[in-house]
């Protein structure tokens, strides 16, 4: 056994030590957070659907793993099932909202910790999308409970979120709503939202004024999974942006050969998005979680082998090289954390985001941005996270990497967040188990969503090279 494998199983067995922690013993439902030393007094008050996917990936992951048993596993997750079912949500399109208690499993209409401000509930295209993905890989794990799972997906409609007339890249197969309220549980502020019923659910519903127009974020996993549930058309694959180039000259570039069935998506890359020699695909603020989170449970480089096969690499290659010889940290990885400072902020490396400044890095790494690179760069990631641990001590904990590092202060932000120590224990199991975790979701989007990635071409490869790699 190399070292590099043993410290991964080291990685992930701490990890889930996290996770153990982060679910509450009554209701089996994980928080968001935790204290660095696990007491379960510093557990949160509030937990969203995307904390509780985490927590589905991290139960796998450690059945697969031999940390906990089989019947543990399908224990833990009979529980999660029951409450998922009798939980709160938007009842005519199946949608959770973006924040409950998880030791009550009520709904939150005020904030749990100062300044306990008003929630307004909220159903989450993307929070649901991750949901979704983790129930499906329920079903598909666990035989037992296959038919409770299914049947928590299949009420789900994610066409509630899907803006037909929205003019994406493609020019008409339309974008999704960032998520909507309920009429009279909108925020101030919102007179000017658009309303409307979009899956003609029988109520008109508060949509968000933002669509999510690029695709190369952690977003697209609610389009990957309406498409395989049939709820989208196919052709909404292609609507988002790969790039903000003129729609005009895209189109061009980007020509329909026939039908959309025999589309070959080519993106156009001008120089904002050329990264020392490198041409990727941007991500909306460049952090490493928006590009490669949806690739821990999507095989997408190898159903793409033309487009995210081409820029996954070189996204990771540019993290690495961003952080040694750009800002000479001598450590990388930057993707969104909380803060040594305190907080929650959004950490990568503006000049491969869209957004016009992109996320500042400001010599903070975060661990788990090295975990997404396992697929791409094992050595250049091992090396890294040893390099983390050994360095800075502080950083690591009972429940393995703690949320993110200043490495040129040495502060440490002394906690687990779920959402990223879910993307840790995935990203381990992978690396160990030759993908496994990530085929219990392919397995159920492979029909609908390999076609389509096999079409399409990225303009991404490196400076001076005739084409994509």
């Amino acid at each position: 056994m190399t070292s590099g494998r043993r410290d991964l199983e080291d990685h992930a067995r701490a990890t889930w030590r996290s996770f153990e922690a982060l679910v509450v013993p009554s209701t089996g439902i994980p928080a968001d957070y935790i204290g660095g030393d696990l007491r379960a007094e510093t557990r949160a008050r509030y937990t969203s659907p995307t904390n509780i996917a985490m927590y589905v990936w991290a139960t796998l992951a450690a059945r697969d793993l031999d940390i906990i048993s089989p019947a543990a596993a399908t224990q833990r997750m009979g529980t999660l099932l029951e409450r998922l079912s009798a939980i709160e949500r938007h009842e005519l399109s199946g949608q959770f909202y973006n924040w409950y208690d998880p030791a009550t499993l009520e709904k939150l209409t005020h904030w749990p910790e100062h300044p306990h401000s008003p929630v307004y509930p909220f159903a989450s295209s993307v929070d649901n999308g991750w949901l979704a993905s983790a129930l499906i890989m329920v079903a598909n794990a666990l035989p037992a409970l296959h038919a409770p799972a299914w049947a928590l997906v299949e009420s789900m409609d994610f066409a509630s979120y899907h803006d037909a007339d929205a003019k994406g890249a493609a020019g008409g197969p339309g974008l999704l709503r960032g998520g909507f309220w309920r009429k009279g549980d909108e925020p101030p502020g919102c007179a000017a939202f658009p309303r409307g019923d979009y899956s003609k659910l029988g109520e008109t519903l508060v949509y968000t004024g933002h669509h999510y127009g690029a695709f190369n974020t952690e977003t697209r996993i609610a389009s990957y999974v309406a498409i395989a549930l049939g709820q989208l058309p196919a052709e909404h694959y292609f609507a988002a942006w790969r790039t903000f180039p003129d729609a005009s000259e895209w189109l061009q570039k980007a020509k329909p050969v026939g039908d959309w069935r025999t589309y070959l998506g080519v993106s156009v890359f001008e120089g904002a998005y050329a990264y020392r020699a490198r041409r990727v695909v941007p991500s909306w603020g460049g952090s490493m979680f928006e590009a490669l989170m949806p690739a821990l449970v999507v095989p997408e480089e190898q159903w793409g082998p033309k487009s995210w096969g081409v820029t996954h690499p070189l996204y990771v290659e540019s993290q690495v090289e961003f952080g040694l010889a750009e800002a000479g940290h001598g450590y990388w990885g930057f993707s969104p954390a909380n803060a040594p400072s305190g907080g929650y902020c959004e950490y990568g490396v503006a000049a491969l985001g869209m957004a016009p400044t992109g996320y500042a890095a400001d010599g903070v790494v975060t661990p788990h941005a090295a975990f997404l690179a396992l697929d791409f760069a094992p050595e250049a990631a091992l090396m890294n996270l040893a390099a983390l641990q050994r360095d800075f001590p502080a950083a690591y904990g009972p429940g393995g990497f703690k949320d993110s590092v200043n490495v040129a202060t040495g502060q440490v932000a002394d906690c687990y967040l779920a959402l990223d120590q879910g993307m840790v224990m995935a990203a381990a199991a992978n690396a160990l188990l030759a993908d496994q975790l990530q085929g219990y979701l392919a397995v159920t989007l492979q029909a609908s969503l390999q076609p389509l990635m096999r079409l399409e071409e990225f303009g991404a490869g490196r400076e001076g090279l005739p084409g994509p790699l």
